[in-house]
């Protein structure tokens, strides 16, 4: 028999800075409404699903960051999704703005959580590669997720989710052939991620046409080189200012997108992966991890 796994990306459209919290959990639960609906066994949320992308700002005042991160998960807004999730039997991973207390002190980082269809928590990913600048610079899009985050401290776990293998990745990690590769030596059958990215950058609108290429491009090569399947979920659409790429998908260990999100607004991209297809493409593909040469590739490590 066949192993399957039935997965649901939700993209999210805007999330304004003015929407509060409770009315986001709102609509997550409702995405996860209709993946279950549909026949979903678990779902992927976007790259900081429950708040705006607040780095496109300067912002200087503490109470005012800290208002965009979670001080627990659950916490008494969260917990609705969580319960809904209990409900419904499927289980998901929400990305979110972290507040964590650790070594004496505050610390502060983008994060994704595993939880199951019975609403508990699974495990925990913080994002590796944090991008951007601490202060803006000019001529370039603002993007200071240095300024709000540490870089992830857990390297890059892999949980049984239902008897599958997962990991999970937010945003800037999809560019890194590191992740898909960490993920895979550790086991992951199945990558979940979630993006925000624009559909702008001002240092290089030349490029904007490719911009949904290079989107999918590292995931389809991460996908193909580990014999992974990828679901990326994203925000998109005009968000306090900045349009936001969307292009949520579900790419299979062939390299080929299997489903594709059609629109700039809330969506749920269904896929039943076939969990054997990996067994398939690592005859067909090449025996990657026969192959490869890791005693000549110790450069890669040691580069500072």
């Amino acid at each position: 028999m066949a192993r399957c796994l039935t997965i649901a990306v939700c993209q999210t459209g805007p999330i304004q800075r003015s929407a509060s919290r409770a009315e986001t959990v709102g609509r997550l639960v409702h995405l996860l409404e209709k993946a279950a609906a549909a026949g979903a066994e678990i779902a992927v949320f976007p790259e900081m699903a429950l708040t705006t992308f607040f780095p496109r700002w300067r912002i200087d005042d503490t109470a005012e960051i800290e208002s965009f991160f979670e001080r627990s998960m659950p916490g008494p807004e969260t917990q609705r999704l969580y319960d809904a999730a209990a409900r419904l039997k499927v289980g998901f991973a929400l990305g979110y703005c972290e507040l964590a207390h650790e070594d004496g002190r505050t610390r502060r980082f983008n994060t994704m959580d595993l939880v199951g269809p019975d609403g508990v928590f699974i495990g925990r990913y913080r994002k590796m590669h944090v991008p951007g600048s601490a202060e803006p610079e000019e001529g370039t899009t603002t993007h200071l997720e240095r300024r709000y985050f540490e870089p992830g401290n857990l390297g890059f776990p892999v949980f049984d989710y239902r008897g599958v293998r997962v990991g999970m990745a937010i945003c800037n990690d999809r560019r890194w052939p590191e992740t898909y590769r960490m993920l895979c030596l550790n086991g992951a059958e199945v990558v979940l991620l979630g993006y925000n990215t624009p559909l702008l950058l001002d240092e290089a609108p030349a490029l904007a046409h490719l911009r949904m290429f290079h989107n999918h491009l590292p995931m389809q090569a991460g996908a193909y080189q580990n014999t992974l399947w990828v679901a990326a979920a994203a925000k998109a659409g005009l968000e306090d200012g900045q349009a936001l790429i969307g292009g949520s998908c579900i790419i299979a260990p062939t390299g080929e997108i299997a489903a594709q999100a059609l629109s700039l607004e809330d969506e749920v991209v269904l896929h039943r992966a076939d969990l054997d297809l990996i067994t398939t493409c690592r005859k067909v593909n090449f025996d990657f991890a026969l192959y490869r040469r890791p005693d000549q590739y110790r450069l890669i490590a040691e580069q500072v």
